[in-house]
């Protein structure tokens, strides 16, 4: 066991829960992956387990040297890339010992690694990231060069086990290929948070955090959905034997209260006959009277607990419903061209065109296409050029009337200065009035205590359902629908909701995004490659 957990707990101010009581262990050579809901607490667990957070309670044992690979980078930014990676003392012996000075501290510094910077070509070149100096700032990298250098610094510590946080969300669709292949082949014990589904299949097992709780399926994602579809069917199953139960015992208190009538009335004839006490009578029929009560209470807190857990699993179904009857229509007849670019290319300020070569393609309606290319190659400029955001500088782009929505990553349809009910408002085409717009928003999960709630506080699968409460607001379901990186920022609840409604969705979908299955699940067909 090279890592393990016992009795962890961990809680934000003033005193929400995060996980309690936590305890796991990572084998060698096992590849564990971390999932949960945003905001469960994945990131800040895996910072305890790397030493950055100290648990409020609980302790963690580490038998062998680990290696993190963080998710944001902003720490970072003061830092060259040799000092990010922990080699910068070895480099600067080494080059001191190169020019002559053999000072004893620095072969101590040195140590063994006398082929320090033959590794870091090797290892740089191996995450294609060869370009970057050593002495380069850290926060002049790209995102994606960033994680990239992170794990060409894991290979060259060579720890036994190795921590990464969402290591594909900065990676494009080249790097994300080298990062699965590194995956599957490496030897290492690897503890993985991601919500990207074709990483999660090359891990077993998988832990979901939930509710302060660590649940363990000994299997890959494959697996543990399989598991979790049948925990909803069981789930469900209880829902209607307890209801059913519930039923039974209101007609028996039912039954049980025109009994006692029959008997209060025979009570009182007995009474008056001086059969029975009075306070005999009163006796019996309070004893029933609490049996039945209690049954009935019993069921009732059985079915509302149930329920809850029910509902909280399917919240997003709801919204998903709402969004498929919302794109019930199509737009339009199939077949009919709405953008048709010829020798298509865009410059930059110095000149140089973006695209090596020109661009020829053709969009039609009820298309359903993918634009691909590495991070840098113009996906999000030909989606401006599309949209009218930018104009073409070279070549021919036909744009024929028709109305579009763009769902990006970062939600800019969302003015984040105004409040849940304001941006709904806001949006409101179909002039619905304000108590159909309220039971909108409720039926989007947002109850009266957000309608005031300013968007800048709203999580990423908050903004998310916003932007589709929106959407429907528009006095029609759009023509052309562009999603740019939409899963980037999404736990796997909200990517599986987002598939469903987009899958249903009978326009032109473009979509940007280096999810796989994201894209053969809603039904994409083409690719447009940069």
């Amino acid at each position: 066991m090279l890592l393990t957990a016992q009795h962890l707990h961990f809680q934000l101010p003033p005193n929400r829960v995060l996980f309690d009581d936590l305890h796991f262990t990572l084998d060698k050579n096992e590849h564990a992956a971390i999932t949960g809901d945003n905001g469960a607490g994945k990131s800040t667990l895996l910072k305890i387990l790397a030493g950055q957070l100290a648990p409020q309670s609980g302790t963690i044992v580490r038998s062998a040297p680990l290696y993190y690979v963080p998710q944001h980078f902003g720490q970072f930014n003061d830092r060259t890339v040799a000092q990010v990676l922990g080699i910068d003392a070895k480099i600067h012996a080494l080059q001191a010992i190169l020019a002559g000075d053999t000072q004893e501290a620095h072969f101590d510094a040195l140590g063994d690694d006398w082929d320090i910077m033959e590794r870091c070509e090797q290892l740089f070149a191996r995450w294609d990231i060869a370009h970057i100096p050593l002495t380069a700032p850290f926060s002049q990298l790209s995102g994606g060069e960033k994680t990239r250098a992170f794990l060409a610094g894991s290979d060259l510590t060579a720890p036994a086990a190795i921590l990464l946080d969402e290591p594909t969300n900065h990676l494009d669709k080249t790097a994300r290929s080298q990062l699965y292949e590194w995956v599957a082949r490496s030897s290492k014990s690897l503890l993985v948070v991601s919500h990207d589904r074709q990483l999660l299949e090359l891990c077993n097992p998988i832990w979901e955090l939930s509710n302060a709780r660590l649940q363990v399926y000994g299997g890959n994602y494959a697996f543990y959905e399989k598991k979790k579809a049948e925990e909803t069917a069981a789930l469900q199953q209880q829902i209607a034997h307890a209801e059913k139960s519930l039923k039974e015992a209101r007609a028996a208190q039912q039954q049980a209260a025109e009994r006692q009538q029959r008997e209060n009335a025979r009570g009182q004839k007995s009474r008056a006959e001086g059969n029975i006490p009075k306070i005999l009578m009163n006796g019996r029929r309070d004893q029933a009277a609490k049996t039945t009560a209690r049954t009935q209470e019993v069921h009732a807190e059985k079915v509302a607990g149930l329920q809850a857990t029910l509902d909280a699993a399917s919240a997003n179904d709801q919204v998903a419903r709402i969004m498929k009857g919302h794109f019930a229509t199509p737009p339009g007849h199939k077949g009919k061209i709405l953008v048709q670019a010829e020798a298509l290319n865009y410059a930059w300020a110095d000149g140089a065109p973006l695209w090596p070569q020109p661009l020829d393609f053709i969009i039609k309606s009820g298309d359903r296409l993918s634009i691909s290319g590495n991070n840098g190659s113009g996906k999000s400029t030909l989606i401006k050029l599309i949209t009218g955001q930018l104009p073409p500088q070279q070549g021919r782009l036909y744009v024929a009337p028709f109305s579009s929505l763009v769902l990006d990553q970062d939600y800019s349809s969302i003015d984040r200065s105004k409040t849940v009910r304001q941006q709904a408002a806001a949006n409101n085409d179909i002039k619905v009035d304000e108590g159909k717009l309220n039971t909108m928003l409720v039926r989007f999960l947002f109850g009266p205590d957000d309608w005031d709630k300013p968007c800048s506080a709203l999580s990423g699968g908050e903004t998310l359902r916003l932007a589709l409460c929106c959407m429907t607001l528009r006095s029609q379901s759009p023509d052309m629908i562009i999603l740019d990186e939409p899963t980037n920022n999404l736990d796997l609840t909200n990517i599986q909701m987002l598939t469903q409604i987009f899958a249903a969705y009978q326009g032109t979908l473009v979509v940007v995004s280096h999810d796989a299955r994201f894209l053969e699940e809603t039904g994409v067909t083409e690719t447009l490659q940069l």
